[in-house]
């Protein structure tokens, strides 16, 4: 693109706020950061609706907003007296440094950068390419990039959102204060026990919430710990010669060697690289049988996190269980939740204050209220990857239409892209996502680091 064509970016959380950012350090086109919480502009909701007690899942050293510049953030919490590279920070503090980055950057440049409040909910294209939003307003557009982020959890089979009362039942971790109306004798249903039960974990904790919480999903398994004081692991430089699925007892056996947490960390710089060459059948197994695995091993806490968590396990606060729900309905002024236990016949009953769906982000297209994706996807602009964990692009980030064609206007980044790339929802991965496209977006040329 042109320095004076103009891009507009929908959404305007990490993944979106990066891509803004990059665009004005190499010069791109002129852009549009659009948000419909204004309070989530240059943070999104993993950075804004964050409790104090969430801390980041990697290090300072390792949070960078710019692959070029990786001590940027470890510099920036140090000059404030927040911590130093290997200390797990605050969320929040995350979500201060997004938006002050934000700010720097385009200090002086405004022409070049609007930050627009408002929901998209269509694309007009042809020629007078345009985004269409919510109260009737436009913005032309030369091209538009969704950098919508994490869609919230679908519910659950069993769960019918529509029959349970929003008080009993949350359907958006997010979206409300778990805690209140819930006293000490209540029990809290948690349908999950990955990062995002956690995180609701630590939010009742740090409530005051002094009731009985359980954890529950088909494994019961919860994110493992990072370790104080252990090495940085030297990735692999190229992808292992033998395929994904055969890679389970090589892995396994260097974990012996080295421990696990190395032997998983050594994937990190190939995983994008080894989910390419494999093919659909060889995910869709992955998927299947390991990801519940990889979650808890490569998606870890913070040691003062998993510390904490550990305290409410043995206070018995706490309990992770391994089941799969079998229905949930109103019961007087709580709700009856039937679950049965992994490998167990009979059905279990549990009477829940409130039950709140931790199942986590998901991406699948044809399940989304999200008023924009829905109508792209009944249009036939964009289209569900065929695992169905967002939307289908192609190597340059260009949005796949239905007849498999892709648009040079239409481009996303983001976790919606995961499909293809898979590791692509921490920031290592975010960062260089934005970098690339922002470049490439700018026509700018690779000089070292991390680029194209």
């Amino acid at each position: 693109m042109s320095p004076d064509e103009h891009l507009v970016i929908v959404g305007g959380g990490f993944s979106g706020t990066l891509l803004a950012i990059n665009l004005l350090r190499h010069d791109g086109p002129r852009a549009t950061l659009l948000e419909r919480r204004r309070s989530q502009l240059g943070r999104g909701v993993a950075y804004s609706a964050a409790h104090p007690s969430h801390l980041l899942n990697v290090r300072a050293a390792g949070m960078s907003a710019f692959p070029d510049e990786p001590e940027h953030f470890a510099r920036w919490v140090a000059a404030r007296g927040e911590g130093a590279g290997q200390d797990f920070v605050a969320r929040t503090l995350y979500g201060a440094y997004l938006r002050e980055t934000l700010a720097t950057v385009r200090r002086g440049r405004e022409d070049r950068l609007a930050l627009v409040a408002g929901e998209a909910i269509d694309l007009r294209t042809g020629s007078e390419r345009a985004v269409l939003l919510a109260d009737g307003s436009t913005i032309a557009a030369d091209a538009v990039v969704l950098a919508t982020g994490n869609l919230p959890p679908h519910a659950p089979p069993g769960i019918d959102p529509d029959a349970l009362s929003p008080r009993w039942y949350v359907g958006d971790p997010w979206r409300a204060d778990l805690a209140e109306g819930v006293g000490e004798g209540d029990t809290v249903v948690l349908l999950g026990t990955g990062l995002t039960a956690i995180d609701a974990a630590l939010q009742l904790d740090a409530a005051g919430f002094a009731g009985r919480i359980i954890a529950l999903s088909r494994r019961g398994l919860s994110p493992r710990r990072h370790r104080d004081g252990l090495a940085p692991t030297k990735g692999l430089a190229n992808p292992p010669a033998e395929p994904l699925s055969r890679l389970v007892a090589a892995t396994r056996a260097d974990a012996a060697e080295v421990g696990w947490r190395a032997a998983v960390d050594a994937y990190r710089p190939v995983t994008q690289r080894l989910w390419a060459a494999s093919d659909a059948v060889v995910r869709a197994r992955f998927l299947r049988h390991l990801r519940p695995f990889w979650d808890v091993h490569r998606h870890r806490l913070a040691p003062a996190v998993a510390a904490r968590i550990d305290q409410m396990v043995a206070a018995g606060r706490l309990r992770f269980v391994a089941g799969k729900v079998q229905g949930c309905v109103a019961d007087g002024a709580a709700l009856r939740l039937s679950w049965r236990p992994r490998r167990g016949e009979q059905v279990m009953t549990t009477i829940a204050a409130r039950v709140v769906n931790c199942t986590g982000p998901q991406g699948d297209l044809t399940r989304t209220t999200e008023p924009l994706l829905r109508v792209l996807r009944e249009r036939g602009a964009i289209r569900p990857d065929p695992l169905r964990l967002g939307l289908e692009v192609d190597t340059r980030s260009r949005v796949v239409a239905r007849d498999g064609s892709a648009d040079d206007s239409l481009y996303c980044i983001g976790p919606m892209t995961r499909g293809g790339l898979w590791e692509v929802v921490a920031v290592p991965d975010l960062r260089r996502h934005a970098w690339d496209l922002a470049r490439r977006l700018a026509n700018a040329n690779w000089v070292g680091g991390e680029g194209l």
